[in-house]
């Protein structure tokens, strides 16, 4: 009786664990970025806001970048660094930036170029 409710216990305990947020396919990704704008924080550099325009350019406030979809990764080349590809998180209008399996960015997409850029 006590491994029954060990078992029961633990089988309760695992249904309340949230689940694992799975990585958007490529398509999807596509789908949910171009032509819009994703504004956010990144843990290592902090706010941003960007356009991702359907030709590929990204626009920021002072720069410009360029941006695709590879598989089911999304990857940018910024002037003077190599390209940089990351697993995208998306729930409805809300992003997250995954690399290595961590949540490094969050994000909410806005329609179109809301900033003008």
């Amino acid at each position: 009786m006590r491994k029954m409710m060990f078992a029961a216990g633990a089988v309760l305990m695992v249904m309340a664990m949230p689940a694992a947020a799975e990585l958007a396919k490529g398509d999807a990704i596509t789908a949910a970025i171009s032509g819009n704008t994703v504004q956010g924080n990144m843990d290592s550099t902090g706010p941003y806001a960007e356009h991702y325009g359907a030709d590929g350019v990204v626009h920021g406030k002072d720069y410009k970048a360029k941006w695709s979809v590879e598989s089911d990764t999304m990857c940018w080349v910024y002037e003077g660094t190599p390209k940089d590809c990351w697993g995208v998180e998306i729930a409805g209008d809300q992003v997250k930036w995954v690399k290595d399996g961590k949540a490094l960015g969050t994000g909410t997409i806005l329609p179109g170029n809301p900033n003008k850029f």
